[in-house]
């Protein structure tokens, strides 16, 4: 089994509340979902208004795979995203038996 997590750090310019912070988080997790059947959640900053940290894993039994569905949400995030991505890194776990 193969797990990928697809850290992504977004700045949220002039958002003013956290509810505005919300209506973009929803979004991007909601199409990330739709799109590429994956677990995203907000992992950081949870109070801070102008910063969104979001976790996308997934799961699979190749590493190329995992590899190729991560690359692609971040391709789809970079392109459609109101926000400016300020960070994202990638790890991949393996149960190696």
């Amino acid at each position: 089994m193969i797990i990928g997590v697809l850290h992504l750090e977004f700045r949220l310019h002039g958002n003013r509340s956290l509810k505005d912070k919300r209506k973009v988080s929803l979004s991007l997790k909601q199409k990330l979902r739709n799109k590429f059947n994956v677990s995203v959640a907000e992992v950081d900053a949870l109070d801070v208004h102008d910063k969104l940290v979001l976790a996308v894993v997934t799961t699979a039994n190749e590493s190329g795979r995992v590899e190729s569905t991560l690359s692609k949400a971040l391709a789809m995030v970079e392109a459609i995203s109101p926000a400016e991505l300020t960070r994202c890194n990638t790890e991949i776990f393996s149960d190696s038996e």
